[in-house]
């Protein structure tokens, strides 16, 4: 009986994390010929929405309101949408990372509400004189749970797997977020008409993903040769 609390004891203290989402090796070697992706995400369907109701905080968080599910434009290209690469094993280098990445709790919302960070820390922020209290999860397991309880207050948060990580706050429960965590540095974050363009491609055969975290992920098989641009449009379907 000992021995079996002891190992409980210790498996709770090793990070959630580590037991689900083994690390994948990326290797940064010169790209020389490379080809390119490009293309559109769209989707056609009417765009869901949710009503978000505060019952705390009103002075700060504001009143009731409906919150597009998906980004949408006129051109029907999705906004919040996220294409990449799935499992390259080599090419082309990630490039200098300009500063840590924040994640700002303002307004009781989240600024970005998306955006795609490589592996590694995360700044929380809070610029509300309210308690927030940042919770992240990659699927069900939580990656990081902080309060910051006074406007100021930022701490640190390791993502250190790649894949989808939920944000939201447990003080006010219609906050949310997402972040992408890459495991290389091909992907794009789709524009304002839902286009998008990964260059510097080594020639090969590839999986793409393209991913809405309402929507969900489509994955379809790509040859990239050597030179040339492969031109993809997506269009999104709720599954």
């Amino acid at each position: 009986m000992k021995t079996t609390h002891a190992i409980a004891i210790l498996l709770q203290a090793i990070p959630l994390t580590l037991l689900s989402y083994p690390a994948y090796c990326y290797d940064a070697v010169p790209v020389s010929g490379g080809g390119k992706i490009e293309g559109r995400v769209t989707y056609q369907g009417p765009v869901p929405m949710r009503k978000i109701i505060p019952n705390k905080d009103v002075e700060v968080c504001g009143g009731a309101r409906d919150e597009a599910e998906v980004l949408v434009g006129a051109d029907k290209g999705v906004q919040d949408g996220v294409v990449y690469l799935k499992e390259v094993a080599k090419g082309k280098a990630w490039g200098k990372a300009d500063k840590i990445p924040v994640l700002d709790n303002k307004h009781c919302d989240f600024e970005p509400k998306l955006q795609v960070i490589r592996p590694g820390t995360v700044n929380v922020h809070n610029s509300d004189p309210v308690l927030h209290n940042t919770h992240a999860y990659y699927g069900r397991r939580t990656a990081f749970n902080m309060a910051l309880p006074n406007k100021g207050v930022e701490i640190s948060g390791d993502l250190p797997r790649a894949g989808l990580v939920r944000v939201d706050c447990d003080a006010h429960g219609w906050m949310l977020a997402h972040i992408y965590v890459a495991d290389s540095p091909y992907y794009a974050l789709t524009g304002k008409d839902g286009s998008f363009s990964i260059t510097d491609v080594p020639p090969g055969q590839y999986t793409l993903v393209a991913s809405q975290w309402y929507l969900g992920d489509q994955e379809m098989a790509v040859e990239v040769k050597g030179g040339e641009t492969v031109k993809l449009p997506i269009e999104l379907k709720k599954k």
